[in-house]
């Protein structure tokens, strides 16, 4: 947790799924000058003048340095054959900020957990609200859900608030709300728990979901809410991000996510990419 600007924000989490290794750069690099037998790798030298087998490539794939590589990425910046290798991240509880900001880095797979499929139980917990018109009864059970990067309550109730206003306008506009947000299945439950908001709640939340409920509810959230998502990199288009992101001029909750991704990413990807001081 860390504090910015008056407001305390919980920092990203960052797994590294998984690395293809730099084997193939190297090997890459070397089809490009014919030098396989000037490798230190002893395995990059072995197939020079034979196709690898299976447990080659494994080996090949598991080399730890290679001079050819640091002197591409160095001295001629020769970045292309960089992207051979590729890194995946599963990141978990950065920001929609945040989020808007890393797609801009283009050349990357990224896949977003979905605000159309998985706010069911948000708009569950408005339905419910209103069988009583109990507020705070939205506001707790939202604060449950543990949704937003930041991490004091007392501004998370203002911002779960406004959420509830934005809903609560909805609710007096469109003349058939609960079409919206509920399954047909499940309209059922309203009339079955109508004055128990806890009931309708766990009735909803067991019950078939509305497809895609986030279509017509998805402008509530802000850029507080987080993210959750699992992105590759090629190790060329890393060394972009990383410049951008772990940098001073960088928006500080991307900085952060940036530096938790460096700190799970192997030293020989590093020494590639990252400029030693």
């Amino acid at each position: 947790m860390q504090e910015m600007y008056g407001i305390k924000y919980f920092q990203p989490e960052v797994v590294l799924l998984q690395d293809t290794g730099i084997g193939v750069a190297e090997t890459a690099a070397r089809t490009c000058y014919d030098s396989f037998s000037n490798s230190e790798n002893n395995i990059v030298q072995e197939i020079e003048n034979r196709l690898p087998n299976k447990e080659m490539c494994q080996t090949l794939n598991e080399i730890e340095e290679s001079n050819l590589l640091d002197d591409l990425a160095w001295t001629y910046f020769h970045h292309s054959i960089l992207e051979h290798a590729n890194l995946s991240y599963l990141i978990r509880g950065t920001s929609r900020g945040v989020l808007q900001e890393h797609a801009r880095h283009r050349i990357q797979a990224i896949s977003v957990r979905s605000t159309r499929y998985t706010m069911s139980s948000l708009i569950n917990a408005f339905v419910a609200s209103k069988v009583g018109d109990e507020r705070e009864f939205f506001i707790k059970k939202v604060l449950e859900f543990n949704m937003f990067v930041t991490a004091d309550a007392a501004y998370n109730r203002v911002e779960i608030n406004g959420m509830y206003e934005k809903l609560n306008y909805q609710f007096h506009v469109v003349e058939d709300f609960y079409s919206l947000a509920v399954a047909k299945s499940s309209l059922g439950f309203l009339e079955e728990f109508e004055g128990d908001a806890e009931a309708l709640y766990e009735a909803l939340q067991n019950g078939k979901k509305k497809r895609n409920v986030g279509d017509a509810f998805k402008h509530i959230i802000t850029d507080n809410v987080k993210v959750d998502m699992v992105v590759t990199f090629n190790l060329r288009s890393l060394k972009n991000y990383f410049t951008l992101r772990d940098s001073g001029a960088a928006y500080f909750q991307i900085r952060w996510l940036a530096k938790e991704m460096m700190r799970v990413t192997p030293q020989k990807y590093l020494d590639l990419i990252v400029k030693k001081k």
